[in-house]
């Protein structure tokens, strides 16, 4: 199988994996218990700025003080302007955190960073030459859609989302191994020659940053609605960040092995808080 054929499957199988997570998110977030959370306006101020300020910030004067080369300086930018894995509910439980608030934090951060990362992108990431609408266009087919037609579908058909979510979060998973595999075989050599630079070290601090950050200055929050802020900040939308890359033909494949670095890298962040804030949850309820 030639590169060519390789590199349209793994674009092929990265839209899959984002349409899919966004799929089974919408097919399990009841917009009511969403919007619970929304009301509380602490909650939306610490989110929003979290997401779309300071978490970029953070990414941003990374790339500023550590010398990364300009490749991977532009992914830890896109994986900062990314809010919110699909995965952040799991993270949450194990940390007792307020599962009712991780949907109001899901829904802001999805549909924030539709609307955000077309206006950032083009501003924040040096060398990637792109316009709002070619960095929005994947977002909106990818994100946005998938998670709509799934908070529809929940809505007028509850026993039809009932049946049909485990099914998407089956083959989700699947195509997400498929493509994790793809991006090792495509992307082998530029992992391997990542290891000489700051690209890992850069996305730990990163991590460790906003993490505590997040959580440590959410004042007159409790502690259960700070995991998730924590939580939500220190987990990435991978799939959103990858998309402007594969938008523009000719970008340096580095850029591509940042974001990808991203992926066990914030695992081992998020199981780590995880961990640590259910600690914190369980003193406290003792």
């Amino acid at each position: 199988m030639n590169a060519e054929t390789l590199d349209a499957l793994l674009k092929i199988s990265l839209v899959i994996f984002m349409a899919g997570n966004l799929l089974d998110m919408g097919l399990r977030l009841k917009l009511g218990t969403a919007l619970v959370g929304l009301r509380n306006m602490r909650f939306v101020s610490f989110s929003l700025l979290w997401c779309f300020v300071l978490g970029p910030a953070v990414a941003y004067g990374i790339t500023r003080l550590i010398p990364l080369e300009p490749p991977y300086a532009m992914g830890l930018i896109l994986i900062g302007l990314a809010p919110c894995a699909p995965f952040l509910p799991a993270m949450v439980d194990r940390a007792r955190g307020d599962l009712g608030y991780t949907a109001s934090f899901m829904l802001l951060a999805s549909v924030g960073m539709v609307a955000y990362m077309p206006l950032a992108v083009p501003l924040l990431v040096q060398g990637l030459s792109v316009s709002a609408w070619v960095v929005a266009k994947p977002l909106l087919a990818v994100v946005l859609v998938p998670l709509v037609i799934g908070m529809v579908t929940l809505r007028r058909a509850p026993g039809f989302a009932a049946r049909a979510q485990p099914v998407v979060k089956k083959i989700t998973g699947l195509v997400t191994i498929i493509m994790l595999v793809l991006c090792l075989v495509v992307y082998g050599e530029a992992f391997i020659g990542s290891a000489g630079s700051y690209a890992t070290l850069a996305q730990v601090i990163f991590y460790c940053a906003v993490t505590a950050g997040s959580y440590m200055l959410a004042f007159g929050l409790p502690q259960n609605r700070r995991s998730v802020l924590a939580l939500g900040v220190c987990t990435r939308n991978l799939g959103a960040a990858f998309a402007p890359l594969f938008a523009v033909a000719g970008i340096d494949e580095r850029a591509i092995v940042m974001v990808a670095l991203g992926v066990p890298l914030q695992t081992i962040a998020a199981v780590v808080a995880a961990r640590v804030f259910g600690s914190r949850a369980e003193a406290a309820g003792a």
